[in-house]
């Protein structure tokens, strides 16, 4: 899938951003051991995950991790690509750490950094080099800020930094090129764990900029609860690349075998013989790389009382829903063309209570409905249709 590269601003230039968070209730987890859970393995992952001025993906509970089944590598696709496709345009990356993190040494943090590449170089085309000279420029921009950080003070739609227990750290979509962490963090290289001694969560760089880099190379997050991808990553702990995030990276970037033996594998028939052994090191020999596409749905037409709002590309949109009534704020809804939104999609969506802004483009267009619910009822709905103006043809 190919599309023309183009950003996304608001009227302050901002790019597409991806953030990743984590609560740690502490005090839930001492209430736990004081009724008698049989030891930490006992205790659910205490470990919650928002988007950006959205609300929690998952409440509080447990999640085990089970292995990805036959029946379920055969299900339709549930990575997301960037509804623009963008992309790098080469595949030999460079990428620089510009500013360190204060609870990990730079040796710490260089490795854990090169892993978290290695594991998208090992399944794409794609190839990392990192840059150490601080004259020369790179693609991929790595730094470990504190609260007001590049562009976010100003800019509408990219959050700073909230200190300790919040916000993990965030990227930009290509051809910016930037991942930031939160510095407030206790970063470590090894699997996340909360230190009784030190009473915080000591965070898991692989596993985080893992993830990141994702974002970072042009994935958006999976719906598949196995992938790196997936929102909750953090949540379950999740620092391998599942079957899901490979078709992602290698919708975007193409796909290469693994084995030199593949071409005289295929001529004994391997590939549809042997299709799951051959999809993982064969995958281009064997015309395996890409899982078919989703069937595209017949829109549905809108209804009478939807208001359209004709909006010029790259504008910043705002919705309020329901009345204020500070004594009973009311439960509200938000939903895009019959689905409903859970999360904000930061430089796309960002959902903040009975408020939602958008920043129109294609990605966006569509029919915008807010519900306004009291003891289990609906009691008002409103509906707004998002399209793109024409753009004026140049006059040069």
């Amino acid at each position: 899938m190919e599309h023309r590269k183009q950003k996304f601003r608001s009227p302050k230039g901002f790019v597409p951003v991806f953030e990743m968070r984590g609560s740690r209730p502490v005090l839930f987890l001492l209430v736990l051991v004081l009724v008698g859970l049989d030891g930490l393995g006992g205790l659910p992952t205490c470990r919650r995950k928002t988007e950006a001025g959205g609300r929690s993906v998952e409440s509080l509970s447990s999640v085990k991790h089970h292995p990805v089944t036959g029946a379920a590598l055969s299900r339709s696709k549930r990575y997301a690509i960037n509804p623009l496709g963008q992309k790098w345009k080469h595949f030999n990356l460079t990428y620089k750490i510009v500013k360190f993190p204060n609870t990990l040494n730079k040796d710490g943090t260089r490795k854990a950094i090169s892993i978290a590449f290695s594991k998208w170089s090992d399944v794409s085309p794609l190839y990392f080099a990192e840059i150490t000279n601080p004259n020369k420029s790179a693609d991929i921009v790595i730094g470990f800020y504190t609260w007001n950080h590049t562009d976010c003070w100003w800019s509408p739609l990219h959050p700073c930094f909230d200190g300790l227990n919040g916000e993990l750290a965030h990227a930009f979509l290509p051809p910016r090129g930037e991942i930031h962490f939160d510095n407030h963090e206790f970063w470590i290289l090894g699997k996340s764990r909360f230190s009784w001694k030190q009473g915080v969560w000591l965070n898991d760089l692989v596993q985080v900029a893992a993830h990141e880099i994702g974002h970072a190379l042009g994935l958006w997050h999976s719906r598949d609860p196995q992938a790196l991808m997936h929102p909750n990553a953090t949540y379950t702990g999740q620092r391998n690349i599942a079957q899901d995030d490979i078709w992602g990276i290698q919708r975007l970037y193409g796909c290469t075998d693994k084995k030199r033996v593949c071409d005289p594998w295929a001529r004994l028939g391997f590939c549809e013989r042997r299709k799951s052994f051959m999809k993982k090191h064969c995958a281009r020999r064997c015309d395996l790389c890409y899982e078919p596409l989703e069937a595209v749905t017949t829109p549905t037409p809108l209804p009478a009382n939807v208001k359209v709002k004709m909006v010029p590309r790259g504008k910043v949109v705002g919705f309020r829903c329901g009345t204020k009534n500070s004594r009973s704020p009311p439960k509200v809804s938000w939903y895009k063309d019959g689905e409903q939104l859970l999360i904000s999609i930061p430089g796309y969506i960002i959902m903040k209570g009975r408020d939602l802004r958008i920043v129109a483009n294609e990605f966006n267009e569509g029919t915008y409905t807010c519900r306004v619910h009291r003891s289990g009822n609906v009691v008002s709905a409103n509906s707004w249709a998002i399209r793109l103006k024409p753009e004026q043809p140049s006059n040069s």
